[in-house]
């Protein structure tokens, strides 16, 4: 299961890269503040290991998931099998922190409302936030959740479904998307016809049940196997995403989804990466610009091999997709990693600014080998430049910002995210960066 990566394999890899990295102050460029750091079990039941991205409501709030901890600590291999919290900001920059869920295994006690929430969450205009669980249910292969507000303040999770049940998929790691009629969509990493992930649909019928289609099966050809990460819409309803592995050249591919007259929908391979230096394993998700072009990032790849980055197979790439007009597709890698500090295994979903700018985050990589986040500007020659705003792994800061859907703005022009380790008890953070 690829997205289950353990805290001793991150730690190894750490201390590992640490040793690879030079050391430059002079590089970071920006001001991180810890918000948060989590205690998890048995210091107290918040939870720990937060490896989904952030989501702000309209009163300002931040709203995000623990892969493990809560208040169910004796499941999940003693480790608690997740939480939703809520970050409250209040006076003098403080801000306090709510559990509003805490998950359970399945099978324990008669629970199977899922466990190892390891995706961002996701609003309705109702004020109901929707996710997804990689492990549980009731077929043990994961859910997808409603959480509800209470007018007690407390919330009410429901399970909309659970994977697993013949060959429908499993193990869900993407984030969910909303369409104008309600329905959801997202991915699963495995199970489908053919073992290697699916794209589904979810529709909410009259009587408040959730029925479940899937749309399209991995693993036949060279399509792409095991999507990570969420899907995106256009303007015309095609969906877009991004599967981890397969392909013509075993390194991944950007697919399109159309739907046709007959309710169907049908594949397209709009790229497929590990011919050359394009990078390899895109496992975040996609954003459009105003002009129909596709950006994205891999973990792997690019120019810089093990003599620059310490990974044998590179350090990944951004990259940009633009479409032709003939139906085809071009990519081009704006900015491979591992070139000195500036990070490596980018494997977050990019966002803009207002000025088209681009903000990420790398696993790992930076001046202290903890990772980074970091900013790529278009210059008036075509090129983009990257410019490191912070370097993760000094002091209490943070290790390892490596949510797929990354970074968030607030309305002043901060960012805010997760790692999944570091602070003040080495169980994950929520920070604020001021570029």
């Amino acid at each position: 299961m690829p997205t289950k990566r353990y805290l001793t394999s991150f730690f190894a890899a750490f201390l590992c890269f640490g040793f690879l990295t030079a050391t430059d102050p002079l590089f970071a460029a920006g001001k991180e503040k810890l918000l948060y750091s989590f205690e998890g079990n048995p210091n107290g039941t918040d939870g720990f290991d937060p490896r989904a991205g952030l989501i702000f409501d309209a009163a300002g709030n931040l709203y995000g998931t623990t892969q493990f901890g809560g208040s169910d600590g004796s499941n999940c291999t003693h480790l608690g099998c997740g939480t939703v919290f809520e970050l409250v900001p209040g006076t003098g920059g403080k801000w306090t922190e709510k559990v509003l869920y805490s998950f359970c295994s399945a099978g324990a006690s008669g629970c199977h409302d899922g466990s190892l929430p390891g995706a961002n969450l996701v609003f309705d205009a109702a004020g109901n936030l929707y996710g997804t669980t990689e492990d549980g249910g009731a077929y043990g292969v994961g859910t997808v959740f409603q959480l509800s507000p209470n007018t007690n303040g407390r919330w009410t999770e429901k399970v909309l479904h659970s994977f697993g049940n013949g060959t429908d998929e499993s193990q869900p790691a993407g984030s969910l998307i909303f369409d104008p009629a309600g329905n959801l969509y997202g991915t699963t990493t495995n199970g489908g016809t053919y073992g290697s992930g699916t794209v589904f649909q979810l529709s909410r019928g009259t009587n408040g049940k959730w029925t479940e289609k899937v749309l399209h099966t991995f693993g036949k050809s060279k399509d792409g196997n095991t999507p990570v990460a969420g899907l995106i819409f256009d303007a015309a309803g095609n969906l877009y995403g991004a599967t981890d592995g397969g392909g013509a050249y075993a390194g991944g591919t950007v697919f399109q989804l159309s739907r046709g007259t007959n309710g169907k929908w049908t594949e397209k391979v709009l790229h497929t990466f590990g011919k050359g230096k394009d990078g390899k394993k895109p496992v975040a998700g996609l954003i459009f610009d105003a002009a129909g072009n596709l950006y994205g990032t891999t973990a792997d790849g690019g120019a810089y091999g093990s003599n620059d980055c310490g990974f044998d197979t590179g350090c990944g790439t951004a990259f940009q997709l633009s479409p032709g007009a003939n139906g085809t597709w071009t990519e081009r890698a704006l900015h491979s990693f591992g070139n000195g500090t500036d990070g490596a295994q980018p494997g977050a979903r990019l966002i803009f600014d207002a000025a088209g700018n681009l903000y990420g985050t790398t696993e790992l990589g930076g001046v202290y080998g903890g990772g980074t986040a970091f900013r790529l500007k278009l210059g008036t020659n075509g090129k983009w430049t990257e410019r490191v705003l912070h370097s993760f792994g000094n002091g209490m800061d943070g290790i390892g910002p490596s949510a797929n859907d990354g970074l968030i703005f607030d309305a002043a022009g901060d960012l805010y995210g997760t790692t999944m380790v570091g602070g003040s008890h080495l169980l994950g953070t929520v920070f604020e960066i001021t570029p």
